[in-house]
């Protein structure tokens, strides 16, 4: 079974930039896509960006264009997500997770959630 685990958050100021990862250890990705989504208190878990591992084309929310970029090492077994421009309402957990389904931006398709990292845009 893949294991996913984040790393990478913190506390950022407005306008910074960060770059959480998600590693998986047991299997490997190369036959799903895998996502990043966010969550705050209270929120349903936002779908962000994600990328087919195999062919490395991704897909983003709206409020991610622009700003994020989503990657992965074939090598490391590792994926990215690289945050630019931060803002306050970025501040969420942010959760790694796989799928089957290419283009998929709903959660209910996503699976072996990671136990999410924290970040925080301060203003």
């Amino acid at each position: 079974q893949e294991r996913l685990a984040e790393s990478g958050g913190g506390l950022v100021q407005a306008g910074g930039s960060l770059r959480p990862s998600c590693a998986a250890s047991g299997h490997t990705f190369s036959s799903y896509a895998m996502g990043w989504f966010r969550q705050v208190p209270g929120k349903e878990r936002e779908f962000v960006a994600a990328i087919s591992w195999r062919v490395g084309t991704p897909w983003y929310a709206d409020s991610a264009k622009g700003r994020f970029t989503i990657s992965r090492d074939n090598a490391k077994n590792r994926g990215y997500l690289q945050m630019n421009s931060l803002k306050p309402e970025d501040t969420a957990i942010y959760y790694c997770a796989v799928t089957v389904i290419m283009g998929s931006t709903s959660s209910f398709d996503y699976a072996d959630w990671g136990q999410g990292t924290q970040v925080t845009v301060s203003s």
